[in-house]
């Protein structure tokens, strides 16, 4: 309470208000080079962890303005003691926490859901630390903390020392985040067919070291001994190579695909009867989204094992047909002229290979024709360019007068039996059963 009502003493002063004055142009500073930086650089604000949607919702501004205020709480404390900035900082401090935390999340899991429960986790702890802090009373915790200990083997462990490690622990996993999404966004950067499958490689392999890595610096923190983690790694071992088996092969696949180039994100492929675009390579799956707008998720291993068509493996072109019947008294060639220039007629078919025409049979109804051409952009349809062509076709046979012959058919009759005359009886037919008359 003394310390309380120091601290309130202190803010009724005149020095507070040069305290006040010093904080709004750090404020003033950091908002001004934060919206600097943003111009110069064009960041996309939806992907950047220093950048936001405004200048205050990155994490460069609270971590530029903890910055500047620290600089000016130095250079003040020579002066005069100070008050505000001993509020200041600890708040500063946790929203430097909070918004470098929601950041790196948001970058490293995009739209998980256990990004919302982590978010609003980090933010209460922040602020009890801060309150705790601001208050006096976190001193006295840790002290209390401190004094709760037990054995764990050979060593004695406290709840405080516990803490500690938890905290050190999230701290350099949030780091490792931090860079490995930065790796990921450069190397993904206007990168596009094979060579964005080549940079997602390096992308997955770069991350997964570095969380390795980062888990090894997490566990030493915490106070575990790293020589114990050779028995935890044969049991790892057994566990992949029985239980853990489809597992570790879908990674194992994700990575050989990515490395292979044997399908890549944007390739139009046939796997397991569902035809589709890939749309992006993970560790573990792969998502293939149909025409229709259904999305299968199909595991790595599937790719490495199994028979697949590649539509779009060394050519993006796609052949596309359609038959046609017009009445054997039309003329050949008009026909095919008039379906070629229909072809032509649309933005999506290409010239070249031109489209072609054959007579492929004589059907019961009329001549059947085939016309060919080539699309390569099928991601953006199929069907609708083949709806655009047969209806170009229709219009065009009509204005011609062409005719598209209805189904016909011929039915034959056949008499079952032989009329009866007046000449004499008649001669049943055979097998029916009658007896013919006998001669009197």
């Amino acid at each position: 309470m003394e310390s309380l009502d120091a601290w309130l003493r202190a803010m009724t002063r005149p020095n507070a208000l040069i305290e006040l004055a010093s904080l709004m142009a750090c404020v003033l500073l950091a908002w001004l080079a934060v919206k600097v930086l943003s111009r110069a650089q064009q960041v996309q604000n939806d992907s950047s962890i220093l950048f936001g949607r405004r200048i205050v919702d990155g994490a460069l501004f609270p971590l530029l303005l903890l910055t500047l205020a620290y600089v000016a709480q130095t250079l003040l404390a020579r002066l005069f003691p100070l008050a505000l900035f001993r509020l200041a900082i600890p708040v500063l401090l946790a929203l430097a926490a909070i918004r470098l935390s929601v950041k790196v999340l948001h970058a490293a899991f995009k739209d998980a859901p256990v990004v919302r429960a982590l978010e609003r986790t980090f933010s209460w702890l922040a602020w009890a630390l801060m309150v705790l802090w601001v208050s006096g009373l976190l001193p006295i915790i840790l002290d209390e903390l401190d004094g709760i200990k037990w054995n764990v083997g050979g060593s004695l462990l406290s709840v405080r020392a516990l803490l500690q490690g938890v905290l050190t622990a999230g701290v350099v996993l949030l780091i490792t985040l931090w860079i490995s999404s930065a790796i990921e966004s450069r190397l993904l950067r206007s990168a596009t067919g094979g060579e964005l499958s080549l940079r997602k490689a390096v992308s997955n392999a770069t991350r997964a070291a570095l969380m390795f890595v980062g888990l090894l610096m997490a566990l030493s923190s915490v106070g575990i001994d790293l020589t114990a983690l050779s028995v935890l790694g044969g049991a790892i071992g057994v566990g992949v190579g029985f239980g853990l088996q489809k597992l570790a092969s879908n990674y194992v696949s994700g990575f050989v695909m990515l490395a292979e180039r044997s399908v890549r994100i944007g390739d139009n492929i046939r796997v397991d009867n569902f035809e589709g675009r890939i749309t992006d390579i993970n560790a573990r799956y792969t998502v293939v989204r149909a025409p229709s707008g259904r999305e299968s998720i199909v595991p790595n291993e599937m790719f490495i094992i199994n028979r697949i068509e590649n539509l779009s493996l060394t050519d993006t072109r796609v052949l596309q047909s359609t038959v046609v019947s017009v009445g054997y008294d039309s003329d050949e060639e008009l026909v095919m002229r008039l379906l070629t220039e229909a072809a032509l007629a649309q933005e999506r078919v290409l010239p070249e290979p031109a489209p072609g025409v054959n007579l492929t049979n004589f059907g019961a109804d009329g001549l059947e024709f085939t016309l060919n051409y080539w699309i390569c952009d099928p991601e953006n349809g199929q069907q609708n360019v083949r709806s655009k062509i047969n209806l170009a076709i229709l219009q065009s046979l009509r204005a011609h007068h062409i005719e598209i012959p209805y189904p016909q058919r011929v039915i034959h009759t056949r008499a079952d039996r032989a009329p009866e005359t007046d000449s004499g009886p008649s001669i049943p037919a055979a097998g029916s059963g009658k007896a013919l008359p006998e001669p009197g």
